[in-house]
């Protein structure tokens, strides 16, 4: 019994000190605010590479997704029903969850890897240590862009990942189904509130928050050489997975009743 106490006393001390760590990090980015000399220049570089660099990867993971979701919905439709219930079914799949959702998850193995990657490989190799010696504060250099650039390209992001899955859905609608446009967009139209997209929009903020935030400290805690910076990277995609998944329900639980409000 005292083997199983000292052992759950022990897990429990080396969670709250990794939480600790994670608070101190936070922390150090709210402070690096203060130096915008030091912040603004790579956050524009950061939200070029997140942001920009990505526009492709995310029309084509849309166009896919919007694609097979309002084919699907079609084709499990009971007959009978009405087909403008194909556009509605679409819209909530792709507006409310699977947009945001899996832009997040595949951004996080393109964007959130290559930023563990990155400043993993400064840290082993002594870089943000010549920064600290110059006076830098590393955490306002290199956590703070990319925690900005991820909060806000994130969302734009999901805004054309939406638009373009609904286009997609469309487009296979109207030319591989007996579904007409103006089904469609009376589906659409049907029960829409402007919340939805802000519905949308909340999960993408915490979803990019999360992506960036995870990826900058597991590569800022990087040791062991190119096999720590291997780990880290693996470490980071698995946890910041997890958490946009949990956040993700945790929206859902909160905000769902407002939905149709």
């Amino acid at each position: 019994m005292d083997l199983v106490v000292r052992l759950a006393e022990r897990r429990t001390g080396g969670i709250l000190r990794a939480l600790g760590k994670r608070g101190y990090f936070a922390r150090d980015i709210v402070r690096g605010v203060r130096d915008p000399g030091t912040w603004v220049p790579e956050t524009i570089r950061q939200m070029r590479t997140m942001g920009v660099e990505s526009v492709p990867l995310t029309i084509i993971v849309a166009a896919f997704l919007g694609g097979v979701t309002a084919f699907q919905t079609r084709y499990q439709l009971f007959p009978g029903v009405q087909l403008s219930v194909v556009g509605l079914i679409t819209r909530q799949s792709i507006v409310l969850e699977l947009g945001p959702l899996l832009t997040a998850l595949v951004l996080t193995g393109r964007v959130g890897a290559r930023m563990t990657a990155e400043i993993g490989t400064m840290r082993v190799t002594e870089q943000i240590d010549a920064l600290e010696t110059l006076s830098f504060d590393p955490v306002a250099y290199l956590a703070l862009p990319r925690f900005l650039a991820g909060i806000v390209m994130l969302p734009a992001l999901v805004i054309l990942a939406n638009a373009t899955a609904i286009a997609s859905a469309w487009a296979i609608l109207v030319t591989a189904t007996d579904v007409r446009t103006d089904d469609f967009l009376a589906g659409l139209r049907l029960a829409f509130t402007a919340f939805q997209v802000v519905y949308s929009l909340i999960k993408a903020f915490l979803f990019g928050a999360a992506i960036s935030f995870v990826c900058s400290y597991e590569g800022y805690v990087t040791e062991a050489g190119a096999e720590g910076v291997g780990r880290s990277t693996a470490l980071a995609v698995v946890i910041a997975s997890v958490c946009i998944l949990v956040l993700d329900a945790l929206v859902a639980a909160v905000l769902a009743p407002f939905i149709q409000a």
